[in-house]
């Protein structure tokens, strides 16, 4: 009777280890990635994206990566705030990726300084991002992640902010982005210089007519001085440098 117990017990074991078996080869099978679409990156290429998200040993097992990434961040990866992962078919998913938001970044220490809207720092890089201006001008001591640029007139961001969403609007992609100790600004496109003054009132009206008269700009140095409009000709001069 024992004998027959045990025998039953083992045929019992065989038959969840078959089980478990089969259905791992089921998974394996039917989650298999065979396309991945990549949406939201900015900072990093598709294929990046990919490795960092499909490594480890189900890397490309698509219900696990949807397990991984639901609802939660991802640690370790630069300007990369949430990854989710959707599946479109068994073998198919969708990762969409969820950047940090960026303002404007400042060189320090041989180190790119990316902060947001409110002037807080979010990451720090030896890499310089596209599409990030350089904010110049500004002066402070320290930097700790997490917290403010110390740079001690903390409105300087929201004209940072004001300056960068008009940009945006109009399609303008700046370098850089100048500040005196006045608060005069100053833009930088390529070997342009865009000399605004202080006068937040007339800035967007600047920006838009700066969108049309860039374009015949192209190729040339020098400095287009809009601080003040000269009635005389008709319109804003521009310095050429030697």
């Amino acid at each position: 009777m024992f004998r027959k117990s045990r025998v039953g017990i083992w045929i019992l074991l065989a038959m969840v280890f078959l089980a478990a078996g089969g259905t791992a080869v089921y998974l394996k099978e039917t989650y298999t990635v065979e396309t991945v679409y990549v949406e939201g990156n900015v900072h990093y290429t598709e294929e990046e994206i990919k490795a960092i998200v499909m490594s480890g040993p189900f890397g490309d097992n698509s219900l696990y990566l949807s397990l991984k990434y639901k609802n939660k961040g991802i640690e370790g990866i630069p300007f990369v705030d949430v990854v989710d992962v959707d599946i479109l078919s068994p073998d198919t998913v969708k990762i969409i990726v969820y950047e940090k938001t960026l303002t404007g970044c400042v060189r320090y220490l041989d180190t790119y300084i990316y902060f947001d809207r409110d002037g807080y720092v979010v990451e720090s890089s030896g890499l310089r991002t596209a599409g990030v201006p350089q904010i110049m001008g500004l002066r402070f001591d320290h930097m700790v992640t997490g917290e403010k640029l110390p740079v001690g007139n903390e409105e300087i961001f929201d004209s940072i902010l004001s300056i960068t969403q008009l940009l945006q609007k109009y399609e303008l992609a700046s370098d850089k982005i100048y500040f005196n100790k006045s608060g005069a600004v100053t833009l930088y496109f390529d070997q342009v210089k865009i000399a605004l003054g202080n006068d937040s009132s007339t800035l967007e009206d600047k920006l838009m007519l700066l969108s049309q008269l860039l374009p015949n700009l192209k190729g040339k140095k020098g400095t287009l001085q809009m601080q003040t409009y000269d009635a005389n000709s008709g319109k804003y001069v521009f310095k050429p440098e030697t």
